[in-house]
């Protein structure tokens, strides 16, 4: 194994040397090409300068290595918001591409020294402090060869560096945990010098990618020591000053992945001291916490008058995870109120906010101070009346990102709402299930329809901005429509159970009555306002059908449920008057809405809608006729029999002669189609059925008043028949005289 090893590494040796030798070579050549080109002519010269630069970059990309890119020329920011995101993105996975090899062969040189050890340990050739020490020697050895790489291969020698910290990182807790070569304070103090250096190296070699390395083995180090035992204290004094040096380092060398990776690490382990442990002092670590990164978020922006979309991004991120862990905090320690933190946050900002207007700067910075003020003093209220905290966060903060999207046109904030808001109906859907258990809950001032007044709002607010910006982008987008759908579902239940729940002691009758109440007029104030809302043709025939069935499971089930339960002494007669209700909507659609919105297109239009009116004036004669009649409930049951066998063949005659009139004085056929298929029903039912119920009397009276509505249905038939004969004759006569001239 020794001998392999040794061999191995003679033969990389060589092979390095050699590959190093060609290279050089390549290198005097080019140079010589250089010399040779600048004795060419000016016009040459100038078209050389001319030409893209791309052949340039193509033709010693494989000479990377030996012409590395710097770090921080890799990860400088662009001018513009928009374009610096994108650029970020590009380069680091141009820096993965080109650096892949190097970065794997790191990872595995890192394993093949832990695996030697490892074998070493087997065969029992090591000691516990010397497997130690081989571990702090490579690590050592990595390190001093990436020193004297860094001129000629900056990016590699980062690497390297790295490489070799993470072997100190590893070694130094294997020593604490699997051999207990020293105390945990001692390994804290070895992790902390390693850190001390390794973030040293990175300022000193000006690397941004070994300062990375070194913030990530920083943050995981108390990781690699712990027992178990919570000292949240001392681990947030050490993260906190850690914070600090990053916030040192960003100011001076404008590192923003810096920050990010400190924001996420400090972050989880807040999170999770304040899920497992909630303890007073964890507000002071937040607090501090909000100061560093509202401090990095804002660098470029004291620096440069610039704030980029990244900075943005931090500053929602920094305020709304601070406000979460904070109010968390205050409601399990039952401390208050709680409004001083979403209060405090929004004066912050509002300072901000005025320092743009005086400055008479309405530009990007100005509307993300006003869309998080806004965002604050909306989680203020809503956490004022003791709203639900998650959903009310989430919202306000989903709103806030679109609101961002919208005025910097920077497609990640998007993107950051449509990853919350599905989080939002998650969260929205787990406050509505408290209506179950909920006690007496005031009316409209509760919490839970509060969170749902706050979520309300906001769907509001994001369905004007995606509406607007639908309006500039014709194209559409699925995503945005879904949105849209899903928003109204929201808007709908919010209200229907906050309804549903203040009147819970109220007969199943009138539970299902009010639902389908509230649902009609709902759907109605849709297509009312479907213009202002942009509501496409496909979703408006859509609500029309849903609005035109629910009228008849209205009139055909609630309404008969209703007269019922009056008769029974279950409910007073004002409820029959606001079931009636529903007929305003109901008459106000089927005469503006539905010719308006082009709805006779099909024909299941047609025989929908006369449906519906049929339905709707069939029932509604039957509760009158019922209301007038009956002294008990126990009379409904005849009254109806008597309804079916004598009225109802007169109505439905009766509307069939209105539709073939309707039919003929509008040219149009299929109200013809419908009014006689109803003829045909009526006449079908009545010698099926009800003929072989009725006395002699009703029987008498029913076929006379039958008998002379079918006699004045015939006649229309054949005036209408008139009507069309002298029609074709006239074309003929005419087409007849044009043939003869």
């Amino acid at each position: 194994m020794v001998y392999a090893l040794i061999i191995t590494v003679i033969l990389v040796l060589y092979l390095f040397n050699y590959l190093n030798h060609k290279i050089r070579k390549l290198e005097r050549e080019i140079s010589g090409l250089k010399k040779a080109s600048a004795g060419n002519s000016a016009d040459e010269i100038r078209e050389i300068k001319q030409a893209p630069q791309a052949e340039a970059e193509s033709s010693v990309s494989d000479f990377q290595e030996y012409h590395p890119i710097e770090p921080a020329v890799l990860l400088q920011p662009a001018d513009g918001p928009g374009q610096d995101q994108k650029d970020r993105v590009s380069m680091v996975f141009e820096f993965l591409k080109q650096n892949a090899l190097t970065i794997t062969g790191i990872f595995t040189l890192v394993l093949g020294i832990g695996y030697f050890v490892k074998y070493a340990i087997d065969r029992n050739w090591l000691g516990e402090t010397s497997r130690a020490g081989i571990g702090f020697l490579a690590g050592a050895v990595m390190v001093v060869i990436s020193y004297f790489l860094r001129k000629n291969y900056s990016v590699f020698s980062s690497i390297v560096t790295g490489g070799g910290i993470a072997v100190f990182y590893f070694t130094a807790t294997i020593g604490f945990r699997e051999y207990h070569l020293f105390s945990q304070n001692t390994a804290f103090s070895v992790m902390c010098l390693i850190t001390l250096a390794s973030l040293s190296l990175s300022y000193y070699y000006k690397s941004e990618i070994l300062m990375i390395f070194s913030l990530a083995g920083g943050f995981l180090a108390p990781l690699m020591i712990s027992t178990g035992d919570s000292n949240y204290l001392f681990l947030f004094t050490y993260i906190t000053v850690l914070n600090i040096g990053m916030l040192a380092t960003a100011f001076v060398k404008n590192w923003k992945s810096v920050g990010w990776i400190a924001f996420v690490f400090t972050h989880i382990y807040l999170l999770f001291w304040t899920v497992e442990k909630t303890e007073f002092s964890g507000l002071y670590f937040y607090l501090a916490s909000y100061v560093i990164f509202y401090a990095f978020a804002l660098r470029d922006y004291f620096t440069r008058n610039l704030l980029s979309s990244s900075d943005i991004l931090m500053l929602v991120l920094v305020n709304f995870t601070g406000l979460t862990g904070l109010v968390y905090i205050f409601n399990a320690l039952q401390y208050g109120p709680v409004i001083i933190f979403p209060a405090g946050f929004a004066l912050v900002n509002l300072v901000l906010l005025f320092r743009e207007y005086s400055r008479k700067d309405f530009g990007t910075a100005y509307s993300a101070f006003t869309g998080i003020t806004a965002g604050l003093i909306t989680t203020a209220i809503a956490l004022q009346f003791q709203a639900h905290l998650m959903t009310s966060v989430w919202a306000v903060e989903a709103t806030l990102l679109l609101f961002i999207w919208k005025k910097t046109g920077h497609p990640v904030f998007r993107s950051a709402f449509y990853v919350l808001f599905p989080l939002v109906v998650l969260a929205q859907i787990i406050s509505w299930t408290r209506y179950r258990d909920a006690g007496n809950l005031a009316v409209i001032f509760n919490p839970v329809f509060l969170t749902s007044s706050v979520t309300v709002v906001t769907t509001c607010v994001n369905l004007m901005v995606l509406r607007k910006h639908a309006a500039n982008d014709k194209s559409g987008h699925f995503f945005e429509n879904t949105f849209a759908l899903i928003s109204y579902i929201i808007i709908y239940m919010a209200f229907l159970l906050e309804i549903l729940y203040h009147i819970s002691g109220r007969p199943q009758t009138v539970l299902f009555s009010i639902a389908l109440l509230f649902s009609i007029c709902y759907i109605f104030l849709l297509l009312v306002f479907r213009k202002k809302l942009r509501i496409n043709t496909l979703p408006e025939r859509s609500l029309l059908y849903m609005f035109l069935v629910l009228v008849i499971i209205n009139t055909s089930a609630a309404g008969s449920g209703i007269v019922s339960d009056y008769f029974l002494k279950k409910i007073p007669a004002g409820f029959y008057a606001v079931y009636l209700l529903y007929i305003i909507p109901f008459v106000y659609t089927a005469v503006k809405i539905l010719p308006a919105a082009g709805f006779f297109k099909t024909r299941l239009s047609y025989w929908l809608a006369a449906g519906t009116a049929v339905t709707a004036a069939s029932f509604e004669l039957y509760h009158l006729y019922a209301v007038f009649n009956a002294d008990t409930g126990s009379g409904l049951a005849q009254l109806g029999r008597h309804f079916s066998l004598l009225y109802l063949p007169i109505i439905w005659a009766v509307a069939a002669i209105l539709l073939i009139y309707k039919g003929l004085s509008s040219h149009d056929t299929e109200y013809n189609r419908i009014g006689f298929s109803l003829l045909a029903l009526m006449i079908l039912k009545l010698y099926a059925y009800d003929v072989w119920e009725m006395d002699n009397v009703s029987r008498i009276i029913a076929f006379i008043i039958l008998g002379i509505l079918l006699l004045f249905s015939s006649l229309i038939f054949q005036r209408l028949k008139k009507i069309i004969g002298n029609l074709l004759e006239k074309k003929n006569e005419h087409s007849q005289e044009n043939h003869t001239e």
